[in-house]
């Protein structure tokens, strides 16, 4: 949590909440464009083979290094086969000889003959197109090939480093994600010693695997990975106990109370209980390292989630928030309709981050700002910003559908957009009808309709170079990387098309010339990610031990016994657990965990595996926007500030004085209990 949130707030120019380190958001930027072009590689190689076979025919069987054939074109055929019938004569004892016909040993020596003309007129033809254009060429393109193959696990060690350094960075700040943040030196100091012993834990069953593994055979890659990461904890540690004894000159005096526990990072808190349980009730001590080395076999899919967080901070360095927002002001629309117009559109975003707390931090303080301007409370705005997510996580290309069609071969992405496109109406028509409900105004007053259909028009011009932009971008990687837009290339693709909009608004700054004005806003933009995606996936690695808690221990089975066949009653268990694991997992840890234990034991017990993971998706939203936890919640304070929070109305009917966590509850407590029960009508017996 950072605490320069607390005070800065969305401005009109493009700024970063958190303080922008070039050098680290540099050197950030410089890794995930790496994995970008690693993820691109097979790609770029499939298009240099095309572009070969259109310049040079035959390209694939152009080879520059081919010797020339050893056969003879001219042989005397009749002495030929004299030579093998004398040798058949030589031959006459053997024991299952038999008289060789003259007229097949010529048929043979033909066919051959002809083989080897037609080899020795291949090669002539091939030297004719063998060109110093054609090697270079070829060169590259087989150097292209051999360091894909040479290299298909660098990929994971690409990610190690990203976690490494944006774990490094979020723990030098203290930016851990938590329920509130330490006020005072004494809870920094405490926080900083449970992050030094969580790490240490860490440690400790990382060195325990890792001495396992030497003593299997060929386990050598995975040594290796042990030993990484090993020292990337033995950094975090080092950082934390340097931050204990060094404590920023802002925090006050003051001591440890009971809620100064509300500080430490929830990462920590999972840490403890995964040790705890795999130490003292499993007796096994590396469980907590070989459930965070599941992190290592989904590299690819943890370096997606950081380069869809690289485009939620590159979001925040363009004018598109505003320009959106300068659409809709002319209508001057009341605080609720608003709001409601608010959650219809930011799904559609939300589903190109990746998910919903990705673009809270991303867009959540303009959110905030212009609702404020409208005249919302503090409580609905809150309520609209946590929630600005929620609706898009089921829309296309969300990274979580297909992580969920990744891991469950029950379902498809096509499948699952397609339930989510109904969702996300259901969900977004029931935030609209509660607002009209407990707003006083619902339709705006004062309003020359003509007038603001003009000033909406004149307001759509400045997002035209976007949309060709994004448009161009597309086209682009479809000609020349012949790769489509689609769920699975979404993650490699919105990256650069971000970059080329920040570079197009960086004419729009007061930071000097446009280069520099890019360069600044794109190591902003990494280095807001650093910090972000260093928190992210600690919390991802911890709640995927904690999933391997739940998995080792009896919960599942208690929660799903075998003489449970009634549906109903399956799907109620099913709404429960899942709410809870959103309550107080992530996302993708909490994916992972699901599909581990939970949807095979749901779909045997008569639950449609289409419907499960629907509901598996609707319910985990809804715990991140339930206490205690509120990850959402979370999210929206960091960017918004703990003093907004802190200062929200407190007075008024009950509802409106905790509308911030009564609105998302009720609209996603319906929404789940909908999308649970109701299809059940339709095939449950």
């Amino acid at each position: 949590m950072n605490w320069r949130a607390m005070t800065v707030m969305s401005t009109d120019a493009p700024t970063a909440v958190y303080p922008i380190h070039r050098l680290q958001g540099l050197l950030l930027l410089a890794l995930l464009m790496a994995t970008l072009l690693l993820g691109l590689g097979s790609s770029i190689h499939s298009q240099m083979l095309w572009l070969g076979e259109k310049l040079w025919p035959n390209y694939y069987l152009l080879d520059p290094d081919a010797r020339a054939p050893t056969c003879k074109t001219h042989i005397d055929i009749d002495a030929a086969i004299k030579a093998q019938l004398a040798q058949s004569t030589a031959d006459a004892d053997s024991l299952f000889d038999s008289t060789p016909d003259p007229k097949a040993i010529r048929q043979s020596l033909e066919s051959n003959l002809a083989l080897c003309k037609q080899k020795h007129a291949l090669y002539d033809q091939m030297r004719t197109q063998i060109t110093p254009a054609l090697i270079a060429y070829k060169s590259v393109e087989r150097n292209m090939s051999d360091w894909l193959l040479a290299n298909i696990q660098l990929k994971t060690y690409l990610f190690m480093m990203i976690f490494a350094m944006a774990a490094a960075i979020a723990a030098f700040d203290n930016e851990q994600i938590s329920l509130r943040l330490a006020r005072n030196r004494a809870e920094w100091r405490m926080v900083e010693a449970f992050q030094f012993a969580v790490n240490g834990l860490m440690s400790l069953s990382l060195y325990t695997y890792g001495q396992r593994l030497q003593a299997s055979p060929d386990a050598g890659s995975i040594v290796s990975l042990q030993w990484g990461w090993l020292t990337v904890f033995g950094l975090l540690m080092a950082i934390n106990l340097f931050r204990f004894f060094s404590v920023p000159e802002r925090m006050a005096p003051g001591r440890i109370g009971p809620s100064s526990l509300l500080a430490v990072p929830l990462y920590c808190w999972m840490g403890i209980i995964a040790f705890g349980y795999f130490m003292g009730v499993a007796g096994y001590s590396e469980g907590l390292a070989v459930n965070f080395s599941q992190m290592s076999n989904l590299s690819s899919m943890f370096i997606n989630i950081g380069l869809y967080v690289l485009v939620g901070m590159a979001l925040k360095q363009t004018r598109l928030p505003d320009l959106l927002l300068e659409v809709i002001k002319p209508w001057k629309l009341p605080p609720g309709p608003f709001a409601a117009l608010v959650i219809f559109t930011t799904a559609f975003p939300t589903a190109f981050t990746g998910a919903s707390g990705i673009f809270v931090l991303a867009a959540g303080g303009v959110i905030y700002d212009e609702l404020r301007k409208a005249g919302a409370r503090r409580q609905l705005a809150l309520a609209t910003t946590a929630m600005s997510g929620s609706l898009g996580v089921v829309l296309n290309p969300c990274l979580l559908v297909v992580i969920v069609a990744a891991l469950n071969r029950d379902v498809t992405t096509d499948q699952m957009y397609a339930w989510g496109n109904a969702v996300f109406l259901l969900t977004a028509t029931l935030f609209s009808l509660i607002l009209w409900k407990t707003e006083d105004r619902w339709w705006p007053t004062d309003v020359d309709w003509r007038q603001a259909m003009g000033e909406s028009v004149r307001a759509l011009r400045p997002l035209l170079p976007h949309v060709l932009i994004f448009v161009v971008g597309l086209l682009a990687f479809r000609v020349f990387l012949d790769l489509a837009f689609n769920d699975n290339s979404a993650p490699l693709i919105l990256p650069i098309i971000m970059l080329a909009l920040v570079f197009h608004d960086a004419r729009f700054g007061a930071e000097g010339s446009r280069l520099k004005a890019f360069w600044s806003r794109a190591t902003a933009a990494a280095s807001d990610s650093a910090v972000h995606i260093g928190a992210l996936l600690a919390l991802i690695g911890f709640s995927i031990s904690m999933g391997g808690v739940l998995d080792r221990s009896d919960l599942v089975t208690w929660l799903f016994p075998e003489s449970l066949h009634n549906p109903w009653l399956v799907m109620l268990s099913v709404v429960v657990i899942l709410t809870f694991i959103g309550m107080i997992m992530d996302p993708f840890g909490a994916v992972i965990l699901v599909s581990a234990t939970i949807s095979s034991v749901a779909i045997k017990q008569g639950i449609n595996p289409l419907h499960f993971w629907v509901v598996t998706l609707v319910a985990f939203e809804l715990g991140y926007l339930t206490p205690p936890v509120a990850l959402n919640h979370l999210l929206a304070r960091q960017v918004v500030g703990e003093k907004e929070v802190l200062v929200a109305e407190d007075h008024g009917s009950f509802w409106h004085r905790y509308e911030r966590l009564l609105l998302p509850l009720v609209v996603m407590g319906t929404t789940l209990l909908l999308v649970a029960f109701v299809p059940l009508f339709f095939y449950a017996k």
